[in-house]
């Protein structure tokens, strides 16, 4: 997905979105169920339609419901997620993000994601990133 076109949800439509995304797919009950502070079943419902009209969504039907899932990829949404994130909350730096990820008392790193990380940082620098 377009990163641009991600920053064109609003926040319901995002939460929306990161409901099916977690799940792979998901009926309108299923998205009413897992929003904080939902609206009703039918605004959900037009939320989805409206999802659906800006190409971020498709659904197929299983017996009585429709069943929607994204129309992107896992990969293309995670990086359109942190690119968000790194923009709004790093001013864009990723060295700030990756430090903020690796100083984060809750989360011991392994020494095998360590040397992912090495090696990841070795790869952008051959390729001059």
């Amino acid at each position: 997905m377009n990163p641009n076109r991600e920053q064109e949800l609003s926040r319901r439509e995002r939460q929306i979105m990161d409901v099916i995304h977690s799940r792979g797919q998901a009926t309108a009950a299923e998205v009413l169920a897992a929003l904080p502070e939902p609206p009703g079943y039918s605004a959900v419902r037009a939320l989805l339609r409206i999802l659906e009209t800006k190409g971020h969504l498709r659904h197929h039907r299983a017996g009585a419901v429709y069943v929607y899932t994204p129309s992107s990829s896992p990969e293309s949404a995670r990086q359109s997620a942190l690119q968000r994130v790194v923009t709004t909350f790093f001013q864009g730096s990723v060295s700030q993000a990756v430090a903020a990820l690796l100083t984060t008392p809750e989360k011991e790193i392994s020494e095998t994601e360590l040397n992912e990380l090495q090696n990841l940082i070795n790869q952008a620098r051959k390729e001059g990133r």
